[in-house]
């Protein structure tokens, strides 16, 4: 099948692609496995496509607060964290500084005289403050090997049984979002790492002379896949990866 969409149905394809059933690919089941785990792997943590920006609630607990640290499920599949927001608002309904902008009509937003300008710039202000005041904390770390989000300071103390919001990435998993397995570059990439693994396979019988006179020629082949991977990853770089985010301060 040309547009594969389970895993089976991608390493089917990638030997096709390398000349099975006309050619004997010499490479072992568990080997194409964990060349599919290795191209999945790569793909997630590089592609653009690979990756979903994604708000996950949690409700903190005493333990929370005692740790100093809240504990990512490994189903989440977070990639990275850049905020958490804190879902408590000291200013709100009519006694909100909004409620009360909007009650007292202060902007006229057909005064020639600052009219819209001013209001949106008022906004700006009030939202600045209040993601410096209640909206998000700031001094986090996150590890996604440990699957923790720390906090190096007491930003959690009072907040029992009140909820926080983590706002980051997390990865696409192929076998919810089975279109993964028919993306080009995949296809492309478990190809040549099948293919250096059948070369890599062959070089010990290099030189060997087969009955007929045919002559194996391993090294070829791996050298060939070797080409073919440094050239979809520099692809990758060039075309795919998702930029790095700046550091400012």
């Amino acid at each position: 099948m040309a547009q594969p969409n389970t895993r089976q149905k991608l390493i089917d394809y990638c030997l096709r692609s390398l000349g099975h059933p006309v050619i004997e690919i010499n490479v072992d089941d568990d080997q194409l496995e964990d060349r599919v785990d290795e191209a999945i792997q790569y793909y997630q943590e590089y592609h653009g496509d690979a990756v979903v920006r994604n708000l996950l609630k949690h409700q903190v607990q005493q333990a929370d607060i005692d740790n100093g640290y809240i504990t990512i499920p490994d189903n989440a599949n977070i990639l990275s964290i850049n905020n958490v927001f804190n879902t408590t608002n000291s200013q709100s309904g009519m006694f909100s500084v909004d409620y009360q902008i909007h009650l007292n009509d202060i902007f006229d937003l057909t005064n020639v005289h600052g009219g819209i300008v001013n209001y949106e710039l008022t906004k700006q202000f009030m939202s600045l403050i209040d993601r410096n005041v209640n909206g998000m904390f700031e001094l986090i770390e996150y590890s996604r090997h440990m699957n923790q989000v720390k906090f190096h300071s007491n930003t959690l103390d009072g907040m029992a049984g009140l909820y926080v919001v983590f706002d980051g990435y997390s990865k696409i998993d192929p076998n919810t979002h089975t279109d993964v397995w028919n993306d080009a570059f995949i296809k492309k990439y478990t190809t040549a790492l099948f293919k250096r693994q059948w070369g890599l396979n062959l070089i010990k019988f290099e030189g060997m002379t087969l009955p007929g006179g045919v002559t194996l020629n391993g090294r070829q082949i791996f050298d060939d896949a070797k080409e073919e991977i440094q050239q979809l990853e520099e692809q990758m770089q060039l075309k795919h990866e998702m930029p790095p985010l700046d550091f400012i301060g």
